[in-house]
């Protein structure tokens, strides 16, 4: 989620900085090449102002008899063409002035002459309209056409007598256009970077609610009621959300505790008339005439159900309500004993039952409670385990818990089956007629989640289930 946010705040960020950077720089290229335009056109205007006044071919005139130019004009246009070939010099820019039929009056470099097609070719014949260039296409750092040209007409008497033309080479303009792209794609990777450090800063305080909000709902739910959300901050509506975990969660509790102490008092209090009523129910059997010690016998088993319900009810609330303390314990040891408890159980099934282990595994468990556990889980191997049939008990010492392993090779549970083993009185559909209340794998969850340990099945080829009991391995120092 942290991720997903901060992507999306990034990118929203990525376009805000693209919609100012993208126009700023366009507007920056625009200007740079409107400063441009407005030096060209003003010196286009002052050698429209220097041009003489006679034409170019005054040598020629003079021979067909024809009054040349004046000396001034003549020392004048001496003086434009010293003047053009300076200023291409100067600044690099190819100049020229020509009259209406592309004859040159001056240029520089000398040999230059109006361009034939393309922009330079109109630009001249608009300016022979008496319009001066309009703007140009916009020049950009990548364009190949390396020149911008412009051409102002020389009015003189109302009528174009010659036009100015200039070809000036766009490199030192796309110069300054890159740095100045430069300078605001800095400035951009400094925002965005300035950005990365607030979106980050944003999710995490945005977030941390949430976070501690998914650890307390895991807590509770795998069996820690006890936790809660602790305040911090956060945008309000998160924290109010947080206070109205933390009130749904004590209620939550507080109805389980009322249930637990519910089922725990009816169980208490059934157990004595139940007594009572079995007691009756031999006297009674006493004075029945014979024939009816079918119903009677059938009346016993029910009644002796009944009382194992209880007992098992007893014990769930009495694992609900405990608080152990786990404290480093040899399972080893404890897994050994247990089996040599039950074996004779298990000799009388027809089953073997066998350990396998290291001699030694310290794990942090109540024994009592993980004894009890492990009881109930032998319990229900040996009772669907068949005839001839093993029972095999695995203690394996992992890289942060112990883990104990009893597999049997009965019938089994089928996936779905697998994902309700262990809820209170969940028995499958095809072990309806075994003994049992459906109450002791939840007793050995109880008890184990209470020491901070856990409960999974798995199923075992062929057939046959895996039941297995892990809790945490001491820290180090404290075994």
């Amino acid at each position: 989620m942290r991720n997903r946010l901060l992507g999306i705040l990034l990118a929203l960020m990525l376009c805000v900085l693209a919609a100012l950077g993208l126009p700023l720089a366009a507007a920056f290229a625009a200007a740079e090449q409107s400063r441009v335009l407005v030096d060209r056109i003003d010196d286009a205007a002052r050698f429209a102002q220097d041009l003489p006044t006679a034409g170019p071919s005054a040598p020629e005139t003079a021979v067909k008899g024809e009054p040349g130019p004046a000396p001034g004009e003549l020392g004048r246009r001496h003086a434009l063409d010293a003047e053009v070939a300076r200023y291409h010099e100067l600044y690099g820019v190819r100049l020229g002035i020509f009259q209406r039929d592309g004859v040159p009056i001056a240029a520089a470099p000398a040999d230059w002459r109006v361009p034939a097609g393309g922009w330079g070719e109109q630009a001249f014949q608009e300016a022979l309209d008496g319009r001066r260039s309009h703007n140009p296409r916009q020049v950009w750092p990548w364009t190949t056409d390396g020149t911008l040209t412009i051409a102002a007409p020389v009015v003189r008497d109302g009528d174009v007598v010659a036009v100015v033309l200039s070809e000036s080479p766009t490199g030192p303009m796309r110069a300054r256009v890159l740095h100045s792209w430069l300078v605001i794609g800095a400035g951009e990777a400094a925002a965005m970077i300035v950005a990365v450090l607030l979106a980050v800063r944003l999710t995490e305080w945005v977030l941390r609610p949430v976070r501690t909000l998914d650890r307390a709902t895991h807590s509770i739910a795998t069996g820690r009621m006890a936790a809660r959300v602790a305040p911090g901050g956060g945008p309000p509506e998160l924290q109010r959300l947080a206070r109205s975990f933390n009130e749904m969660a004590d209620h939550v509790v507080l109805a389980l505790d009322q249930q637990k102490a519910f089922v725990a008092d009816a169980s208490h209090q059934l157990r004595n008339p139940l007594a009572a009523l079995m007691l009756r129910v031999e006297l009674l059997g006493m004075e029945l005439p014979e024939g009816h010690e079918e119903e009677l016998g059938g009346v016993r088993e029910e009644g002796t159900r009944l009382a194992r319900v209880l007992d098992d009810l007893l014990g769930l609330a009495t694992a609900e309500h405990a608080r152990p303390e786990p404290e480093p314990t040899d399972l080893a040891a404890l897994t050994l004993a247990r089996v040599d408890a039950w074996r004779p159980v298990a000799v009388r099934r027809g089953i073997e039952l066998g350990r396998e282990g290291p001699a030694l595994a310290l794990g942090m468990a109540d024994p009592i409670g993980f004894g009890s556990a492990l009881d109930a889980v032998l319990d229900n191997a040996l009772k669907f385990g068949p005839a001839g049939s093993r029972v095999r008990l695995l203690v394996a010492v992992q890289r942060k818990e112990i883990a104990v392993t009893v597999s049997d090779n009965g019938p089994g549970l089928t996936e779905e089956e697998l994902s309700r083993a262990g809820d209170r009185f969940w028995r499958s559909a095809r072990h309806q007629n075994v003994d049992g209340s459906g109450l002791g794998l939840s007793i050995a969850r109880t008890l184990l989640q209470a020491g901070g340990g856990s409960l999974t099945f798995a199923p075992v080829k062929p057939t046959g289930l895996a039941v297995t009991l892990a809790v945490p391995r001491p820290e180090k120092g404290r075994a």
